[in-house]
């Protein structure tokens, strides 16, 4: 594996992590996130990184497979350019269904 594929996984690997404290801060509590802007934003930005490193990732390795990489690139495409149309329960539904599954293809690829 290339060395820049692997610092892209890291990356993605300790978003993952940022964003189980986030949800542990809220006690994984719907309300509790929206109701804390700060919390909000940062799991915004989580997402666009993750999208941009998926992005490269895809870019400099094209083979390697991650199930919903055109949805990700797309979702960070959307929070920095259309953030005006991000609701909390969209990016609830994201760290509770697909951040998960991203987590276990992201150990498959680096091979944990």
């Amino acid at each position: 594996m290339q060395p820049k594929i692997l610092k892209f996984l890291l990356d993605i690997q300790s978003i993952i992590e940022e964003i189980e404290i986030i949800k542990a801060k809220t006690s994984n509590n719907f309300n509790s996130f929206q109701s804390d802007i700060i919390l909000q934003r940062a799991v915004e930005r989580d997402l666009e990184i993750i999208g941009e490193a998926i992005r490269k990732i895809i870019e400099i390795e094209p083979a390697i497979q991650i199930t919903s990489a055109k949805h990700i690139i797309g979702l960070r495409n959307i929070i920095s350019h259309a953030y005006d149309s991000v609701e909390p329960e969209m990016i609830w539904g994201i760290i509770q269904n697909n951040i998960p599954i991203l987590s276990e293809e992201i150990n498959k690829i680096k091979g944990n």
